[in-house]
């Protein structure tokens, strides 16, 4: 199949995707705790429900970050789907956070702020770790792109597993689980009213739900990667990775910012720099 096309069906495909594993979240979030729980096609009522909704958006400048927000992940998933630069799929993935924060800011409201504020943390909690990632894969395949990690018949968990479990880790701040839901939360508990989408509203707040569903799909691309041949192993263990994400979501309770941002310095980039480090020494040696 001809890679445009298949990036143009991932494009497509990839919503609806993203938003049965937010319904299957929210449903295994309920059991979990005791509840029935919404059918699993909520997200999808929710968001044709959002799209129905007065068009209020406090500023103009609001509507071109959110936007920007969307496309610059958009653009993320193609590249993964393309199976181009990852060091460049990871810029894009930050400069559409960093759309994201800057819609936050573009209000008001200071729970906005706070939230923005907050989200900018998470970045610099996340952004090192998948650079670090990056830097391995490159330093494995000496090569950026992702079709080399195709044709690599080993996979690449066995010699970066430190970078996996990195990833792992701030995969839960990437998707906003607790104890790591600084920001925002999906759970109904943050005390900071909803953060930095405090100020989003109607179709508004759809186009975020939109983007956090493209960025689900991209974030289990990419730890599928680590077992990319065969793919569909790597898929296995991406959808057990969100799965834990699930179960971590719900028997953790919220740590301030601080404490995230030195925790997944410590465990993140320590994993990540020993991981460089012996790959090129191991390299220097042959």
């Amino acid at each position: 199949m001809n890679q445009w096309l298949l990036a143009i069906i991932a494009v497509v495909v990839a919503p609806f995707i993203g938003g049965i594993l937010a319904g299957i979240d929210r449903k295994i979030s309920a059991r979990l705790q005791g509840r029935w729980g919404p059918p699993i096609v909520q997200p999808f009522y929710d968001f044709f429900k959002l799209l129905g909704k007065s068009k209020i958006a406090v500023s103009r400048v609001q509507l071109v970050w959110l936007y920007g927000y969307l496309f610059f992940m958009i653009t993320s998933l193609v590249l993964l789907v393309l199976q181009q630069d990852i060091l460049l799929l990871v810029f894009m993935l930050g400069f559409a956070g960093i759309c994201f924060v800057l819609a936050g800011f573009s209000c008001k409201s200071p729970y906005s702020h706070f939230g923005a504020n907050r989200e900018l943390l998470q970045m610099l909690s996340y952004e090192p770790v998948l650079l670090l990632m990056a830097l391995a894969i490159y330093a494995q395949n000496g090569s950026f792109m992702i079709s080399e990690i195709f044709k690599n018949n080993t996979p690449l968990i066995v010699p970066l597993w430190p970078i996996f479990i990195a990833l792992i880790y701030v995969l839960t701040i990437k998707l906003r689980k607790s104890p790591f839901d600084i920001s925002t939360s999906h759970h109904a508990h943050q005390e900071l009213v909803k953060g930095i989408m405090t100020e989003f509203s109607g179709p508004y707040y759809a186009l975020v739900l939109l983007t956090e569903w493209y960025e689900i799909v991209l974030l289990l691309g990419l730890v599928s990667l680590f077992w990319a041949n065969p793919l569909w192993v790597g898929i296995i263990i991406a959808l057990a990775a969100f799965v834990l994400e699930m179960f971590i979501d719900n028997i953790a309770a919220r740590m301030t910012a601080g404490w995230m941002v030195k925790v997944s310095w410590a465990v993140g980039l320590i994993l990540g720099v020993l991981n460089l480090a012996y790959l090129y020494l191991k390299k220097g040696v042959l």
